[in-house]
């Protein structure tokens, strides 16, 4: 007999509306009884009864929340429409309160449907249909669940998304055979599975992972999905997190390559950081693929080797572990280079905001972690920023550096650079010198607003003098405000709004760079960092104007290039770029912490082996 137990749960508070509801309810007359959850959801984003009450809907809870603000349970219909545009389920809301309910359960309910946009409408993202204030009556107990949708290459098209020319698809009806973010919308709430799956993107601190549905979607040679160019967005991403009690099913804790064998499957849900996301309730079983940590090759005598590491907000109040590990990459993994660009070293008093701005302890702190893993007793130069005048973590005072081991190159040191003197590049004997040493590049220009300013200094190699630069570039932000609106998001194709601001900043470097050639044509200038942007993006194409900076990661197959992971696509962020002066160029990206769940920084470091012209 069913269940005649009746549950109400609380309503949402003003609040929480204003979090992300795209509307409060309109009324609050029931309808007819006839109304199922696919009339609920419809064929489009967003649904054709938005505001109003709807009553007696039925569905088998498939899946419950019982965590954070936003606990609620799934509800799936067992009898589809045979309509593929739209889904059988539907999360019901039930606010900070965990519901009453199991798995299995059978449920008339009422609830008025509201569209929920995770982090706010304005992060750019998609809402999520739901029921809100619900009311509901158990009518059976222990019912089997709904057959879990496969995702696979089958099942999931390689086109990402309709085209709007930069406006909202909400609107437009779903074409779930045609494209994978209508797939994913046209499932909202429902049951589905993927088998034997691999992990490309690791797992996170907030124990999540990626993995894909098609392994031959652009694969890297480590397992994990090549990002290779705006036109290929990896449709077979999907985002992996849990609904099991965590003390008695552990998150797995997985690299790129590895695999979760079996089915992993659960309803499909959609949150800011990432988009479509499998809320497992039932985990495949972690396999290991053994990755390992690459290491490069030591460089010889006659070459030069320059790296780039952003060392992810270094300061000392990070732990001693992360500068032992980040000492050991340095010497172990990258061979100990000459020449190091650092990036986000934050000042002596990391993300406290108490005006210091000196990150002398940092940088003493990472060399003699050095020194104590073995290697060279590197030296350090820098230029102090103006309290929270350059962005990144509020209070740290994020900044470029340079490392460099004495043994094998000398800094040219001439006074005068500051936060706010631009280094200018002078004639001496008809051979190129800087104005300071090290000095930053057009530190006031508008284009470095809220952004590090790059930092050049000079160097000398077996006689030969190098001008390097170091750079981190204004970031990609998120939100429509921000800066880039999400791949995910309900814009299609999304706005790059932070890309104008990073090609003003590269078109800066590639002045400098070229200022220097003006004066000797076969001088070396080497710019290294993280530019936050990709080797087929805009703003490195205003680096490489006229060919005053190439990219020898060129050389490298394609498939190899990346030393970021982001939502499961494999990427490059970080780059060495340099002129034809520098020489041959041999260019390796060291493997050893974007790929894995146990990381020292979520960049991999890169290195280049130079032998400039004489």
């Amino acid at each position: 007999m069913p269940s005649s137990r009746l549950v109400r749960t609380s309503t949402l508070t003003a609040a929480a509306l204003c979090a992300g509801l795209l509307a409060a309810p309109q009324h609050a007359a029931a309808t007819d009884d006839g109304v199922r959850i696919h009339d609920v959801q419809g064929n489009t984003r967003i649904s054709p009864l938005l505001g109003e009450r709807v009553g007696d809907v039925p569905g088998i809870v498939t899946a419950v929340r019982e965590f954070g603000s936003a606990r609620g349970f799934w509800l799936q219909d067992r009898r589809p429409d045979g309509d593929p545009a739209t889904s059988e389920a539907v999360y019901v809301h039930t606010g900070g309160e965990t519901p009453d309910v199991e798995a299995g359960d059978e449920l008339r309910l009422d609830g008025t449907v509201a569209e929920y946009y995770p982090g706010g409408k304005e992060a750019g993202g998609q809402s999520v249909t739901q029921l809100t204030e619900p009311e509901w009556t158990v009518r059976s107990q222990g019912n089997s669940l709904p057959a879990a949708h496969r995702l696979d290459a089958r099942t999931v098209p390689t086109r990402y998304a309709p085209q709007a020319e930069g406006g909202s698809i909400e609107d437009r009806r779903l074409r779930p055979g045609r494209y994978a973010l209508d797939r994913y919308e046209s499932l909202e709430g429902m049951r589905v599975a993927v088998t034997n799956t691999r992990v490309v993107g690791p797992t996170s601190a907030y124990d999540d992972l990626w993995v894909t549905t098609d392994p031959r979607q652009h694969p890297t040679p480590r397992g994990g999905t090549l990002y290779g160019s705006y036109a290929h967005h990896n449709s077979a991403r999907l985002k992996v997190s849990s609904l099991l009690d965590a003390d008695l099913h552990p998150f797995p804790q997985a690299d790129v390559g590895d695999v979760l064998g079996g089915r992993t499957e659960g309803p499909l849900d959609y949150e800011q950081f990432g988009g479509y996301t499998l809320r497992a309730t039932s985990m495949g079983r972690h396999h290991s693929g053994g990755l390992e940590r690459e290491r490069t090759r030591e460089h010889r005598p006659d070459e030069l080797s320059v790296a780039t590491y952003n060392v992810e907000n270094l300061s000392p109040a990070t732990p001693r572990e992360k500068f032992a590990r980040l000492a050991e990459g340095l010497v172990e993994n990258l061979a100990s280079p000459d020449i190091v660009t650092l990036e986000e070293a934050q000042d002596d008093s990391g993300p406290e905001d108490d005006g210091t701005v000196s990150a002398a302890e940092t940088l003493d702190a990472l060399t003699a972690a050095v020194r104590e893993a073995g290697g060279p007793a590197y030296e350090w130069r820098q230029i102090d920023p103006e309290d929270n005048a350059d962005g990144g973590q509020p209070g740290g005072n994020i900044r470029v550096a340079f490392l460099f081991d004495p043994e094998r190159v000398s800094f040219t040191d001439r006074p005068g650079g500051d936060a706010t003197t631009p280094v200018r590049v002078e004639e001496a004997d008809g051979a190129p010198r800087l104005s300071v040493s090290p000095g930053r590049i057009a530190p006031q220009d508008d284009a470095w607003e809220a952004s590090r300013k790059p930092l050049a200094g000079e160097f000398v190699f077996r006689g030969r003098t190098v001008f390097v630069v170091a750079n981190h570039f204004s970031s990609k932000g998120g939100g429509d405000l921000d800066g880039d609106q999400p791949m995910e998001g309900r814009s299609q194709p999304p706005a790059r709004h932070s890309e104008p601001q990073r090609i003003e900043q590269a078109r800066l470097v590639n002045e400098f760079a070229a200022q220097v050639r003006k004066v000797d044509r076969n001088a070396a200038v080497v710019a290294g960092g993280d530019f936050n942007d990709f080797p087929f993006s805009p703003a490195l194409d205003a680096l490489r104007t006229d060919a005053a900076l190439t990219s020898p990661m060129d050389a490298l197959p394609a498939n190899e290039r990346y030393g970021y992971v982001f939502n499961g696509n494999s990427q490059t962020l970080d780059h060495l770029l340099t002129s034809p002066g520098a020489g041959a160029a041999d260019y390796d990206i060291v493997h050893l912490n974007a790929e894995f769940a146990d990381q020292s920084s979520d960049h991999d470091p890169s290195v280049v082996r130079l032998r400039p012209r004489r």
